[in-house]
């Protein structure tokens, strides 16, 4: 059984860049698709964003002459936000947080070169080394995406930062 997280009182706002973004991800390029995290209530919930450019490298193959980004990158983008608010929680301290799977995801607009692609994620549960989070990406407001992520928590191995 998996508990609900509730949101912790009077949480401080957080806001940071790239070289913090660095530290709570094993990502690196051209897989690291965060730029910035503008909110973050620890254990509740994180937003960011994604600056979508045409330099960026899936775009030479999806597709040359019509660029797309691909739903399962904008779903990495969001299940990274939602991994970097994990590991600034307590039950994140020391582990690896791993992409574990999706429920009910939906693409409701295209995402192309230009767009700024805004990235929120919510905790639902988390107990042990399971959890559940809300994803939900935008551009100017309009949703782009949206539906759950299921994550796992892994002891961090040879210095892996989570």
């Amino acid at each position: 059984m998996i508990e609900t997280v509730e949101k912790p009182q009077d949480a401080p706002p957080v806001n940071f860049g790239i070289e913090e973004i660095l530290k709570s991800l094993p990502h690196r390029y051209p897989f690291l698709l965060v730029d910035r995290v503008t909110h973050m209530d620890i254990g509740h919930q994180i937003k960011g964003y994604k600056n979508v450019s045409y330099n960026d490298p899936f775009f030479q193959g999806h597709f040359p002459h019509l660029p797309i980004m691909p739903g399962v990158l904008i779903v990495e983008a969001l299940a990274q936000i939602g991994c970097i608010l994990v590991s600034k929680m307590p039950e994140g301290e020391g582990k690896l947080v791993l992409f574990a799977g999706i429920d009910g995801v939906r693409f409701r607009r295209q995402v192309v070169p230009g767009d700024r692609l805004d990235l929120y994620a919510e905790i639902i549960k988390i107990k042990g080394s399971l959890g559940k989070a809300y994803v939900k990406a935008t551009i100017n407001d309009e949703l782009t995406a949206d539906g759950e992520v299921l994550f796992s928590l892994l002891p961090k191995v040879n210095g892996e930062r989570a």
